[in-house]
């Protein structure tokens, strides 16, 4: 079966310059789950569109997510039976904040048990949105590999990572021997 990669962004999407973007239009196999409300998410809808996707996706799948995707996806695996390869979760973002964007509701509180499935966090040392030791935490709880990705801001399109060759890196861990990336 073929594994395919799926993208989750965060709050407002990805733009053309964000790397999930990039990754999309250059690289075989990887579509966007797609949501229907970016700028004011209700955890409950995103949950239902990962869903959708991943059962069309089929179980060798491993999601890329991003920010707030991130935390819809650890919700997701509290309550979803369907399962994935594995998860990169990249600058995951701290919805428990009390300065969070208020447009978002039903993301906390922030699931902190166990994925079950392969995952690496990938955080930097100064995100605004989500501290260095709070990304560990998360890391921690997930039972996920953590790589510091050191001074990065959010991994962003302000980030100027541009299609982020170290994070395909850490994609081609998960979906190992996978010879289209």
């Amino acid at each position: 079966m073929e594994i395919k990669v799926l993208t989750l962004p965060g709050l407002r999407g990805s733009g053309p310059l964000h790397w999930q973007t990039k990754w999309e239009t250059s690289l075989t196999g990887i579509q966007r789950i797609e949501q229907s409300d970016w700028d004011a998410p209700v955890c409950a809808n995103w949950i239902k569109k990962i869903e959708q996707a991943v059962k069309i996706a089929g179980p060798q799948v491993v999601i890329a997510a991003h920010s707030l995707g991130c935390v819809a996806l650890a919700h997701w695996a509290q309550q979803s039976s369907t399962p994935i390869t594995g998860a990169l979760l990249v600058a995951p973002a701290d919805a428990e904040q009390p300065d969070f964007p208020p447009e978002t509701k039903g993301f906390t509180p922030i699931p902190l048990t166990l994925l079950p499935f392969k995952s690496i966090v990938v955080a930097s040392t100064n995100d605004d949105y989500c501290t260095l030791e709070r990304a560990l935490f998360f890391a921690e709880r997930w039972g996920s590999r953590f790589v510091n990705a050191g001074a990065k801001g959010h991994i962003n399109s302000d980030s100027a990572v541009g299609d982020w060759p170290e994070g395909q890196t850490l994609l081609k861990e998960l979906v190992q021997n996978w010879a289209t990336l």
